[in-house]
């Protein structure tokens, strides 16, 4: 059986079939990225909240089905400038090129970013090449005065936080 080319299970109830690739395109979700963003891209409010900028990235990464790399951009204030995501790969990783994250974030001219990006396995724990990649891309823009204020890994479960874990 099948539901607009979508697969159903059938065991005697009617379900509606859920494509979490595309969670992102659900109504109430799309709203409640609109309200995070109302929240954390009011120009005139600094970023204070790192749970309010937690649960954003989780619902912009979570549901992605392959690897994505994602800044956010903050002002001197840590206002937030953009979100963006900038990278995409495979399930098991994506390339990340500093002279990339510096160009954008020297065309947004912000003071600082976070980075973000998910696990499609779900594991939230950091690999070798995560904290690597971090280094340098704090190296590279240290360069041109813009600080790294964390790095979240998006999986199942709570967000892993770089700054809290002491990675960075």
């Amino acid at each position: 059986m099948s539901f607009n080319n979508v697969p159903v299970v059938h065991d005697g109830a009617l379900r509606t079939p859920i494509d979490y690739t595309s969670i992102q395109t659900h109504p109430v979700i799309r709203e409640a990225i609109g309200i995070l963003e109302a929240q954390l891209f009011k120009r005139e409010a600094s970023l204070t909240s790192s749970l309010a900028v937690r649960e954003y990235l989780r619902l912009q990464l979570a549901s992605e089905p392959l690897e994505v790399f994602a800044i956010v951009f903050l002002d001197n204030h840590h206002g937030v400038i953009a979100y963006e995501p900038l990278f995409r790969g495979s399930i098991s990783g994506a390339a990340i090129y500093p002279r990339a994250v510096v160009r954008r974030a020297i065309e947004h001219n912000c003071s600082a970013v976070i980075f973000a990006h998910n696990h499609p396995s779900g594991d939230t724990e950091p690999s070798r090449a995560d904290r690597d990649a971090t280094t340098r891309l704090k190296a590279a823009l240290d360069l041109v005065d813009v600080r790294v204020l964390d790095h979240f890994i998006i999986g199942k479960g709570t967000p892993l936080s770089f700054a809290e874990e002491g990675y960075l």
